[in-house]
C-alpha cells in the first residue's frame, strides 16, 4: 500500500471509526425522541415528510484542519476515499440497521460531480443489489436527471443511511416494508455521507423528501417550507473546503404514489437549474 493510501486511509479510518462512546451516549440521548418520531410518522403516513429530532450529542470528531490527507483532492484521491468510505460503511454496524440489512448502500456516481442526489435510505431492490435508486423510484430519477439535461453517470446518488429501514426486519423478503429512519440511525449514519460530501465537494445537492431535507436543511421547518428553495449548506460532522448549495424537492417515491406532485418537483429542479445558468432566472 503506497504513503498517499495509507495516509487517506489513517485519516478517514479516524473519521469514521472514533464513535464508539460516543455512540452510545448519543443513542441514550436520543432513546426519549424515537418513540415521538416513530408516533410522527405513524400519524402522518408519508414518510419523505418526516425527519429525525435535532442531534443533541456530536458522535464524531473531525479530521484536523491542517495536514489532513483529504486536502488537495485529485480525481485519483477522490476516488481511493470514496471507495475507502464505502469499504467502512459494508463493515459498520454501528446500530440495528447494519444488523438486519442484506447489503449496505454506499452510494455511486461520479467523484467529481457538480450535483448529488440525497434520498432518504435504500429500499427493497437497493438492499439486494446494493446500489442506490435502482427499483422504480430509481427508474424515475434516472428520468428527472435526463430532464435535468445530465446523465446518471455524471452526478453522485446517495442516501441518508446506508442500509434498508424495515417495519419488520425479521422479514427482509416482504414487499412494502418499508419505514423512516430513526434519529439514532440517522445521527450514526450521518457521519459517511457528510465525509462523502466533502470529498466530492460538488456545487449542489438535492435533497429528496423531507427526511433528506430536515436532516440538510433544516430540522425547525417543515418540508413545504424549504422546498424549492435555495440555501447554503451546513454540514454537523465536518466543514466544507467551498460553498455548497442545496435544494430540496419530493422524493420520487412520493411522486410515484402522487403524480399530481410532478409538476411542482420540476418547478423546484427548475429554481436550481436557473442557479447553475441553465435556464432564465423566472422574473
Amino acid at each position: 500500500m503506497s504513503k498517499e493510501i495509507k495516509e487517506i486511509a489513517a485519516g478517514l479510518k479516524a473519521f469514521l471509526q472514533n464513535a464508539q462512546e460516543e455512540d452510545l451516549i448519543l443513542k441514550a440521548a436520543l432513546a426519549q425522541d424515537k418513540a415521538a418520531f416513530t408516533s410522527d410518522v405513524k400519524n402522518s403516513g408519508i414518510t419523505e415528510n418526516h425527519s429525525p429530532l435535532k442531534m443533541q450529542n456530536r458522535d464524531i470528531h473531525p479530521l484536523p484542519k491542517e495536514n489532513s490527507p483529504l486536502d488537495g483532492k485529485t480525481s485519483d484521491s477522490k476516488t481511493k476515499e470514496i471507495a475507502y468510505i464505502a469499504q467502512m460503511i459494508n463493515g459498520c454496524q454501528k446500530c440495528e440497521l447494519g444488523k438486519t440489512r442484506i447489503k449496505a448502500v454506499p452510494g455511486e456516481g461520479n467523484v467529481n460531480a457538480k450535483i448529488m442526489f440525497v434520498g432518504e435510505g435504500p429500499g427493497y431492490e437497493e438492499d439486494r443489489q446494493g446500489r442506490p435508486f435502482v427499483g422504480r423510484a430509481g427508474q424515475l430519477l434516472d428520468k428527472i436527471i435526463a430532464a435535468m439535461g445530465f446523465t446518471r453517470e455524471e452526478v453522485f446518488i446517495a442516501n441518508i443511511v446506508k442500509c434498508h429501514p424495515m417495519v419488520d426486519p425479521s422479514n427482509p423478503d416482504k414487499r412494502s416494508n418499508d419505514r423512516a429512519p430513526y434519529p439514532d440511525e440517522i445521527a450514526v449514519c450521518r457521519r459517511y455521507l457528510e465525509q462523502q460530501i466533502k470529498t466530492i465537494s460538488p456545487d449542489y445537492v438535492v435533497a429528496l423528501g423531507g427526511v433528506a431535507a430536515k436532516t440538510l436543511i433544516s430540522q425547525n421547518q417543515t418540508f413545504g417550507a424549504v422546498r424549492g428553495k435555495i440555501f447554503d449548506l451546513n454540514l454537523t460532522c465536518v466543514e466544507l473546503d467551498k460553498p455548497v448549495k442545496i435544494l430540496a424537492t419530493f422524493h420520487p417515491a412520493a411522486l410515484l404514489r402522487n403524480p399530481g406532485w410532478k409538476k411542482e418537483a420540476w418547478e423546484n429542479l427548475k429554481v436550481l437549474l436557473a442557479d447553475m445558468g441553465k435556464m432564465p432566472k423566472a422574473k
